[in-house]
């Protein structure tokens, strides 16, 4: 019975720390954990527009050492991927060798009104090191903008600063599973 509890007291824990973002309003990962090396689909969610104005711009900076991004398309708006040359050429996914990696994905374009809410979805190459990776974001409502691109100090929460980067916490497969047992 103990042990039952102490497991529910941990759901109910990471529970409130993942959904805490998002009462916030802060652009956010839906999924703010993922496996080394995998593939990850993500959706940064966008809960409301800047002071007001109708989100009309998001575009995501992309960490270094993901070779390999793709942005979601999104009806009524123009996706652009921005491309960084590397130093040196690396081993990409499926065998490939890369000599360029996605820097950052934008969506522009459409009109998100500050009333509602969307999602924008990025798949990635996840690196094979745990971590915690963030992915700083730039919303601009027509001549406004937010920046979500502040990164806690080591040691510090995610929200101890006022406008953080979406974050994913990296994990080895073996310490995710186990887990979750």
């Amino acid at each position: 019975m103990i042990h039952l509890k102490k497991i529910a007291f941990i759901y109910a824990a990471l529970g409130a720390f993942v959904y805490a973002p998002s009462v916030n309003a802060h652009v956010v990962f839906a999924e703010t954990t993922a496996k080394t090396g995998a593939y990850y689909f993500g959706f940064l969610r966008v809960g409301h527009g800047c002071e007001g104005a109708a989100t009309t711009a998001v575009t995501v900076q992309i960490p270094e050492g993901i070779y390999a991004a793709k942005p979601q398309p999104k009806a009524g708006w123009e996706t652009i991927i921005e491309w960084q040359a590397l130093p040196e050429p690396v081993a990409g996914p499926h065998g490939k060798t890369q000599t360029k990696r996605v820097a950052s994905l934008t969506w522009e374009g459409g009109v998100l009104d500050d009333s509602m809410f969307d999602q924008f979805g990025v798949q990635v190459k996840l690196p094979q090191e745990a971590q915690t990776l963030y992915f700083p974001v730039v919303q601009k409502c027509g001549d406004k903008e937010v920046r979500w691109d502040m990164i806690p100090e080591p040691g510090k929460a995610w929200h101890s600063v006022s406008k953080p980067a979406p974050m994913l916490e990296i994990a080895n497969p073996s310490f995710m599973s186990d887990a979750h047992h």
